[in-house]
């Protein structure tokens, strides 16, 4: 179990899908000049970094796979995004993507892979990042792949529901444990969620 140095207690991470998610989804986007933070997404990362959360995104970035940006382009974005919450006070310390779809038509890029969501392999990449303890840890994204890439890990998950999921095909490990209408609901249930575990 990674513990956290300076109080004892286990290291604990909140992971966040990126479209949809923390900015707005603009389809295919690696241009930094089109980001748009998501309505609430700073003072809800800067309430759970206070509590103690370690931050990181996970995203799908298909893209690569078809042909339309490289990799390097996703990580400059990357870069932008924590640049961007760095002026809130909030520091994002992991920044993962897969560039992988098994419909890709770039070689080495269009295959099956343990990354994409919703297969939990890049979350479980993300929590080894930040040393984070899956049972005390979260997913948070707009879909139900998101859900299902998080609880496969071992964590708990919220669902925000702002209209981007449209299939809504349920199985083992879709079930969120929370749904909510914005980031600043998905803090404040995280934090509940904290203090009645205490």
């Amino acid at each position: 179990m990674a513990v956290n140095r300076r109080s004892g207690a286990p290291n604990k991470a909140v992971l966040f899908d990126k479209d949809g998610t923390l900015v707005r989804d603009v389809p295919y986007n690696v241009d930094p000049s089109l980001i748009e933070i998501a309505p609430g997404a700073a003072p809800a990362l800067v309430a759970l970094q206070a509590a103690g959360y370690r931050l990181g995104i996970v995203t799908n970035q298909s893209g690569v796979a078809r042909g339309y940006f490289d990799e390097a382009s996703v990580v400059l974005l990357g870069l932008e995004l924590r640049r961007l919450f760095e002026r809130s006070g909030v520091e994002i310390e992991c920044f993962l993507f897969c560039p992988h779809h098994p419909d890709g038509a770039v070689e080495d890029y269009g295959i099956e892979c343990d990354c994409r969501k919703p297969k939990p392999g890049l979350v479980r990449r993300a929590l080894a990042t930040l040393d984070a303890d899956p049972a005390e840890s979260w997913f948070v994204g707009d879909i139900l792949n998101d859900v299902e890439a998080g609880a496969r890990a071992g964590c708990r998950t919220v669902l925000l529901d702002v209209g981007n999921e449209s299939e809504w095909l349920r199985g083992p490990y879709r079930s969120p444990s929370v749904v909510v209408p914005d980031l600043l609901h998905a803090a404040r249930a995280i934090l509940e969620a904290r203090l009645m575990a205490a």
